[in-house]
Parts: structure tokens; sequence; C-alpha cells
């Protein structure tokens, strides 16, 4: 029984307190701590079935190649921000805690990207690394 209540006691410190605003009603759940798995895939580099999983599951994907390179081929719905621009552009992908898939085309430059998105708050980054290793994985198109 002693080992019961401790059990409860420590489960109620880990969920911290409630507190119930003026309408008697239950704060709003907090944001996932940074660095959880979102998909079942853990934040870091990434292999072309994880970077499915996570498109499938609405994660932000950007492409930190040159325009050109944007313009031969992206990951559909990709928003183009060159490595060198990502200091100045990156709002455009959305607060620090928006979840984002990033690549270039060998892992170089998505590396580069990945730390500077760190630098500015973001802490689940997925680096798929190669565009290419995404451009194999895609499913022929139907006739």
């Amino acid at each position: 029984m002693r080992t019961l209540a401790i059990l409860l006691a420590a489960l109620s410190l880990a969920a911290g307190p409630f507190h119930a605003d003026a309408g008697g009603e239950k704060p709003p759940a907090a944001t996932a701590p940074a660095g959880l798995a979102l998909a079942g895939v853990p934040p870091g580099v990434v292999d072309a079935s994880a970077a499915r999983t996570l498109v499938a599951a609405g994660v932000k994907v950007v492409d930190v190649r040159t325009p050109a390179e944007f313009e031969t081929g992206h990951v559909p719905g990709a928003l183009n921000i060159p490595f060198d621009e990502m200091g100045k552009r990156h709002a455009e992908i959305g607060p620090p805690s928006t979840p984002v898939l990033i690549y270039c085309r060998t892992g170089h430059r998505s590396g580069i990207a990945g730390q500077t998105l760190r630098e500015k708050g973001f802490a689940q980054i997925f680096d798929l690394r190669s565009y290419d290793l995404w451009a194999p994985s895609q499913a022929p198109a139907p006739r």
C-alpha cells in the first residue's frame, strides 16, 4: 500500500499541479517537449521511408538547395530556402516549435541549415540529407 501511495505521489508531481482558470476549465495542454519523435521518427538524419512518414504527418519540408536545383525537382510542397539564406528567412518556416524536414543534394548544406535552425531555437529537425534519396522512392505515376 505504501508503494502505491509513493507511486501516486510521484505521478502527480510528474504531471504537475492542476490549476483551474476563472471558468473552471483545465488550461490547454502544453506543447510536446522539443526533440520528441514525430510520427514515430526521432529528430536527426532520416531515410526516405521516414521522410515520407513525416511528410504524410504534415511536417514542414524545406529544400535548402539553390532555386535552380529546386526547379529540377523537389519534394512536393517543399519550401525553397537556400542554406545560406536560412538565417534571415527561417521565420518563413514558422515558429521554432515547427517540426521541419530539410534536404539538399549531398547532406552538406542541409547540415549547415540544420545548425542554423538549431541556433534559431528549432529542435525538431529531420535531415533527409539528399533529394536523391527521395526521388527514387517516389511511387510511379499512375497511368
